[in-house]
């Protein structure tokens, strides 16, 4: 499967998707790098096997070695700390964030690529996660690492896309199974 196939796979009912899929695949202000990163990442933690293997057989082109680890690696310490920081924010007693959290993240300081493309598929699954203190703490250190506003807003805009078209797929093979079943 390729992001080609994906696209073909996007029902006309979801022809918004399909074109905002189109439409992040000729151009954003991210490099190729932070790209293919965020979609792969992104791919992950969408948790769709027809996104995810559509998504990581062209990243196999695209990326490094060094930088499809990396972008895994992301998607792996962000599915950890995106509910373990979730629920020290939400949960309203104070007590939890003073707590050592006691997990290993040793990626972070060590990604193996460059620190603002990994902190970036790091925003970019919290996104998706819904976390909230990972999604300001990994844009302030985009930023603050010199990344523009822009480069944030398209790794953000890339995550809500590739999300969406998990969903989309998802909810198609339930229609295409219930329509089978009748």
């Amino acid at each position: 499967m390729s992001v080609e196939a994906l696209k073909a796979a996007v029902p006309d009912w979801a022809k918004d998707i399909r074109l905002n899929l189109s439409s992040i695949m000729n151009g954003t202000s991210l490099t190729e790098q932070q790209l293919w990163g965020t979609l792969l990442a992104t791919a992950i933690a969408s948790r769709n096997e027809l996104v995810l293997a559509g998504i990581d057989e062209e990243a196999d082109v695209k990326l490094s070695p060094e930088a499809k680890e990396a972008a895994k690696a992301a998607a792996a310490v962000m599915a950890m700390n995106n509910v373990y920081y979730r629920f020290t924010h939400l949960v309203g007693q104070p007590d939890y964030g003073t707590m050592p959290a006691r997990l290993r993240m040793n990626v972070i300081g060590n990604p193996g690529v460059d620190k603002v493309d990994f902190e970036l598929w790091c925003l970019a699954v919290s996104a998706i996660n819904g976390c909230g203190r990972c999604m300001e703490s990994h844009e302030h250190e985009v930023v603050s690492k010199g990344a523009s506003k822009e480069v944030v807003h398209d790794a953000v805009r890339v995550a809500s896309i590739v999300h969406a078209t998990a969903v989309v797929l998802q909810a198609e093979d339930h229609f295409y199974a219930a329509s089978s079943a009748i």
